[in-house]
Formats: C-alpha cells, sequence, structure tokens
C-alpha cells in the first residue's frame, strides 16, 4: 500500500523546505566553527546531523507508504518503552510482566494498520489496563504493588498509546478495511503538520527563552523553562500553523492558529512532564540513542501530549 502521489505534493514542497532549512543550519554552523575555532560545537553539529538522521528516516518511511508508517513508529514505541523501563524502578518479581507489557505494542499497531478504531481507542486503556494488574497480583507479591502498578500503566499510556495516535493518523482519511493498493496522502500530511510544529515548538520555546527569559515557569523541574519562553514559543508555533493549515489540513487559517496553541501549550506540558520524572529518578537523559538529544523519549515527549490531542480534533471535527 502507498500513498497516492498526487495527494502527497504539499508534503513533498514542505519537505523541502525542511531540508533547505536544515542545509541553511548545517552552513552556518560550519561557518561557525572555523571563525570562532576556540569554541566547541561538538554539540551543536550533532544535534543537526542527528537531525539529518531523523528527518531522513522519517520521510523515507512516509515515501513507503502508511504500513511503513506504522511499522515505524511501532518501533519507536517499543525503544520509548524500553528506555522507559530502564530508567524507571521495576521490581524484580514484575519482569515477567513486562513480557505482557512489550506485547501490547504489535497488537495496538495491528489495530491501527487493519483500521480498527475501535480497539485501538480501548485495548491499553481498557483490557491492558486491567489485565496487566491481574498479571502482578499473580505473582503473589504484594510489596510496592501500587507503584510498580501505576508505572507499568504510565509507561505503557505514555510511550504506546500517545504516540500510536501519531501513526493512526496517516489512516484517518478512510478507515476500515483498505481494498485499494494507493491511499490518499492526506493522513501523511496531518502527521507531518503534527510533528514540524511540535519539534519546531521545542526549537521556538528554547530560543524565545534564551532571548528574553527571566521568569521560571517550573524552577524545581526545569530550571531553563521560562515564561517569557513558553509565551514566545506558543505564539510562533500558532502562527506557523495558521500558514501551514491550508497547505497540509482541511482547516482554514483561524482553526489552524487555535490548533497550534494548543500544540504549542501542549508540548509544553509533555516536555516538563517527562522532566519532572527524570527528575525524581534523578538523570538527565532517558537515553543516549540520538547524539546531542539524548534518548527518543527526549526527543519524543512533547508529541506525547500534542499527539492525542491533534488527532481527535481531526478525526472529531475532519473525519
Amino acid at each position: 500500500m502507498f500513498f497516492d502521489f498526487e495527494t502527497m505534493r504539499p508534503v513533498t514542497q514542505v519537505f523541502m523546505f525542511l531540508l533547505a532549512g536544515l542545509s541553511i543550519a548545517s552552513i552556518i554552523s560550519w561557518v561557525m566553527t572555523k571563525v570562532n575555532k576556540q569554541k566547541d560545537y561538538t554539540e551543536l553539529k550533532q544535534r543537526i546531523n542527528s537531525w539529518w538522521i531523523m528527518i531522513g528516516i522519517f520521510g523515507l518511511a512516509l515515501l513507503m507508504g502508511p504500513l511503513v508508517t506504522v511499522l515505524l513508529f511501532a518501533m519507536l514505541s517499543f525503544i520509548a518503552l524500553k528506555e522507559y523501563f530502564s530508567m524507571t524502578p521495576t521490581r524484580l518479581v514484575d519482569r515477567r510482566v513486562l513480557f505482557w507489557a512489550y506485547l501490547t505494542i504489535p497488537l495496538q499497531y495491528y489495530w491501527i494498520a487493519t483500521g480498527w478504531y475501535g480497539m485501538f481507542i480501548i485495548f491499553i486503556p481498557v483490557y491492558a489496563f486491567l489485565f496487566i494488574p491481574f498479571r502482578m497480583v499473580l505473582a503473589g507479591e504484594t510489596k510496592n504493588y501500587l507503584r510498580a502498578v501505576g508505572n507499568i500503566h504510565w509507561g505503557l499510556m505514555l510511550t504506546v498509546f500517545t504516540l500510536s495516535h501519531l501513526a493512526y493518523l496517516v489512516m484517518l482519511p478512510s478507515e476500515g478495511e483498505y481494498q485499494s493498493l494507493t491511499m490518499s496522502g492526506d493522513g501523511a500530511a496531518l502527521l507531518l503538520y503534527l510533528v514540524m510544529l511540535t519539534q519546531l515548538n521545542d526549537v521556538a520555546q528554547y530560543v524565545w527563552g534564551k532571548l528574553m527569559g527571566t521568569t521560571p515557569i517550573a524552577p524545581t523541574i526545569s530550571p531553563n523553562k521560562t515564561r517569557e519562553g513558553l509565551i514566545g514559543g506558543v505564539v510562533t508555533t500558532g502562527i506557523l500553523a495558521m500558514i501551514l493549515a491550508g497547505l497540509l489540513t482541511p482547516m482554514i487559517w483561524w482553526q489552524g492558529l487555535l490548533v497550534g496553541l494548543g500544540i504549542g501549550i501542549a508540548g509544553f506540558i509533555g516536555d516538563v512532564s517527562l522532566s519532572a520524572i527524570k527528575r525524581d529518578i534523578g538523570i538527565k537523559d532517558s537515553g543516549q540513542l540520538i547524539p546531542g538529544h539524548g534518548g527518543i523519549l527526549d526527543r519524543l515527549d512533547s508529541l506525547t501530549f500534542t499527539a492525542p490531542l491533534f488527532f481527535h480534533v481531526m478525526r472529531y471535527f475532519y473525519f
């Protein structure tokens, strides 16, 4: 199954702009290293190189069709859940239970690949929610049971359920059985719209915070987050969402603006929520998989909150 070429044209156009922007960033980074050789720009170069790889993998998955895109996000959920369990305390007796937690990933993404929305939306919040505690009770260990069951459920919701909404975006235009070899690229456009705005929101909040930030918004969780950075990032994301709404979504400009503001706020909440987890555990990054960025969860934290918000707005009002 592939995306229809004609409906993928807006996605291709936006990708060209992204690659052009990344090329400019690479050139600027190279010039900075030549002009100021005393300063270490290793992390900046690592971040830019990682962005080339991430955008390349994402673009290739979209090019190869919706099922490959769904598979990509299934793999990301697996890595994210593995990072989550690696950094959070897990009881030894629950190690066998983790098998069932990992098993939810292929099942959840199977519901998406087949377009079974009803099972997709209740499988983890209902069936996994009921089964995991039952399996833990069979182990017979009650010490720290409440903390353990809450930890596993939170991990599943954060890394599997919320992120799986990204994959379902590509299936939105036509639910149910897919008989044709081609699908509308409208879902791919929605996915690109959300991912691009969420990631640019992170960058915008960081830049505005560096330029104008004076008032910490959550000093005990993320000292570098400021009110000025949050406001600047949310407004910037809203404007970009408004500009791109007509190209990548069925929304008109003012609807895009409202959704963009929501993405900006939800992205901030997702970011500080994962920061709170890491503060509680006493670590800086969820992993070291992505040079310059940390782990998969460090890069996807904002999307864990923006994905369900955007998905349900799109499905309720437009599909």
